[in-house]
């Protein structure tokens, strides 16, 4: 299957943000991957922030054939006020190999994120913000279930002493089931990352879900990751994975680029 010319566009348009992006940038761009757990950050009014990359996971499951799957990720996030923001999450081209091979696309996420508190200077009170979100069954099997998926998960980020900072995620989803049905999902997650100079920063996080099938395992994870940032609006990002516990996969790596328009 051929990339969709509208993801092309998008990176096309993401590299020629590098070489526009201008001087008096004062902000530095704060981005929701590579990493697990989103921020409570929002994109700024009238800004327009485009996150994309690949990924390549490996997962054993017994004795059969391992899977390997090879993703382009894409999100696309709009600041609407200085606390909401609306964005789009998919994957364009989902490539599978394995015990059954496939080639089509994931589902899209339409989702907004609230942060309704701020975090104040010398105190350990975090940003607080929700963000709900409607899967949209896009995908044919074995990429989705073809029935809608929702749900809503609380953030935090912490800004804490030595440049560290705490991204805290917890929230539920409602996870569509064969042949009918819903399931409630729990997900919780931590991703603490430090600043290294003006241009590095480094994660480390983990993740949890429970069983988002019936006859399921719970599953923990963990990853590591680095940014570096072009520009204040230009970040490369670049992340390793691996399954602790319950299914998930043996490892993935996954990087890629992001890109902020407007404000």
């Amino acid at each position: 299957m051929a990339v969709p010319r509208s993801f092309v566009a998008v990176c096309a348009a993401a590299a020629l943000g590098v070489s526009v992006a201008s001087a008096d940038e004062s902000q530095r761009i704060v981005t929701d991957r590579p990493s697990v757990s989103t921020s409570a950050t929002t994109v700024p009014p009238g800004a327009f922030q485009i996150e994309a990359g690949a990924g390549y996971a490996r997962t054993s499951i017994g004795g059969q054939t391992a899977d390997r799957e090879v993703t382009l990720d894409l999100t696309l996030r709009a600041g609407l006020t200085d606390r909401i923001e609306l964005r789009l999450d998919g994957q364009p081209l989902v490539i599978t190999r394995g015990a059954q091979d496939d080639t089509g696309n994931g589902d899209i996420s339409l989702q907004a994120k609230y942060r309704f508190f701020d975090a104040r200077e010398a105190s350990w009170w975090p940003a607080l913000a929700i963000l709900p979100f409607v899967t949209f069954p896009i995908a044919n099997a074995p990429h989705g279930t073809n029935t809608p998926d929702f749900g809503l998960i609380a953030l935090a980020s912490f800004s804490l002493p030595w440049k560290l900072g705490l991204d805290a995620n917890a929230g539920v989803a409602g996870v569509g089931q064969r042949p009918s049905g819903y399931r409630a999902q729990g997900l919780v997650s931590a991703a603490l990352s430090r600043d290294i100079g003006e241009r590095w920063s480094t994660f480390a996080e983990l993740f949890f879900a429970s069983a988002a099938e019936r006859r399921a395992r719970d599953s923990l994870g963990f990853d590591a990751g680095v940014q570096f940032f072009v520009t204040p609006r230009v970040a490369l990002d670049a992340a390793g994975q691996t399954s602790l516990a319950g299914p998930g996969p043996d490892y993935a790596f996954r990087a890629g680029l992001s890109v902020r328009f407007g404000r």
